[in-house]
């Protein structure tokens, strides 16, 4: 059996059970998606969203992309944004990296990767900011994943510095910003960053909203 015969093979299986556990869990699904999560994480296929937290379908909205990136020109993930909280009406959004994370480890060198170069370059503005910090630990392993944290830290910031979240907060009190960081080695999530509704921005961010 070719691996993408296995996989519907596996699909088939997988809904045979849930059936057998909830004869409506499809129904549910179908008729009604009103998850209070969102989550931003990286594309890893490692760490995925529901496994990782012991949730079900149409518990958690999920965007992935390469290092869990909130780039301010990806409409990509604006999108997903003004549709978690805009129209879902989110309560959390979840900045989730994770120890290990090859591409901010591939941000802390100078190898030529091609297209994925400018993507790169928002993690290497990280590590800029934060580069004495990060460098005087004692390994490059301790390097890296305290760049991812920062990352993460970072990219929570960017969430916060965007009209969809900052006019939701003015109106509705929501979304709580989270900054977390998965370990492959352990399966434990580190909260490393909140930021409730309405903390205050730099004034330079902060949008006149009537």
């Amino acid at each position: 059996m070719n691996p993408f015969e296995q996989l519907l093979e596996n699909n088939k299986v997988w809904a045979a059970q849930q059936v057998a556990r909830d004869k409506d869990f499809f129904k549910r699904l179908q008729d009604q998606q009103a998850p209070k999560f969102l989550w931003i994480g990286c594309s890893d296929s490692r760490v995925p969203a529901n496994e990782i937290t012991n949730t079900q379908p149409g518990e958690i909205f999920v965007h992935r992309n390469v290092a869990n990136m909130v780039v301010h020109t990806d409409m990509n993930l604006l999108t997903v944004l003004e549709y978690a909280v805009k129209v879902l009406g989110v309560e959390h959004i979840l900045v989730v990296g994770h120890y290990g994370c090859g591409g901010v480890r591939a941000a802390m060198t100078q190898t030529n990767l091609g297209i994925i170069n400018p993507w790169l370059k928002h993690i290497k503005d990280v590590y800029r900011l934060h580069k004495d910090e990060i460098d005087a630990l004692e390994t490059h392993d301790q390097q890296v994943d305290r760049l991812i944290e920062l990352n993460v830290v970072e990219q929570v910031n960017n969430l916060a510095k965007t009209i969809t979240v900052q006019e939701t907060w003015f109106k509705e009190k929501r979304p709580h910003l989270h900054g977390w960081v998965y370990g492959l080695n352990n399966g434990l999530i580190n909260p490393v960053y909140h930021m409730p509704p309405c903390t205050p921005q730099d004034p330079i961010y902060e949008f006149e909203i009537k």
